[in-house]
């Protein structure tokens, strides 16, 4: 009996080991630019609170095109403020702007570079705690309006 009992605990420690293994397990998500509009192949991710994010940003070589994009994750609510801020014609005659085009500002979470066309970047970073929809965008020239979704993080 006490053997019994020695063995059904370890396979439940076992189990629950195991089960809480697979809860932290890390999200891994690949959006790749498309080839022919200024658009993500997805609008919409979806993570859990606390999850360690490996975010894949592809720039496919076989863009039509041939545009650089990047991916710029802002907090919630502040899509429309970070359209306004990129979209601003004073950044369009800076030549920094057209290599680097992040603007300073504690909206941003996350960003890659700019990607070219044949190049990727991966972020690693730990999906926010508090739950929300929070905006992922382009910030090239002209195409953070049309190119943009939702990292939503649920509990």
């Amino acid at each position: 009996m006490k053997r019994t009992v020695a063995t059904l605990a370890l396979v439940t420690g076992l189990l629950v080991g195991q089960s809480a293994s697979l809860f932290a397990e890390d999200a891994e998500i690949t959006i790749t630019a498309d080839k022919v509009q200024l658009a993500y192949d997805t609008k919409e991710i979806s993570v859990k609170a606390g999850q360690t994010v490996k975010l894949t940003l592809v720039n496919p070589a076989d863009s039509q095109n041939l545009q650089p994009h990047n991916l710029i994750l802002v907090k919630p609510g502040k899509l429309g403020a970070m359209i306004a801020l990129v979209n601003d014609p004073a950044n369009f005659s800076n030549p920094a702007w057209l290599t680097n085009p992040i603007p300073e500002t504690d909206m941003i979470l996350h960003h890659t570079k700019l990607l070219k066309p044949g190049e990727s970047e991966t972020l690693e970073f730990t999906a926010p705690a508090e739950e929300g929809d929070y905006p992922f965008l382009c910030s090239y020239i002209g195409h953070a309006a049309i190119m943009n979704g939702i990292m939503k993080v649920t509990k």
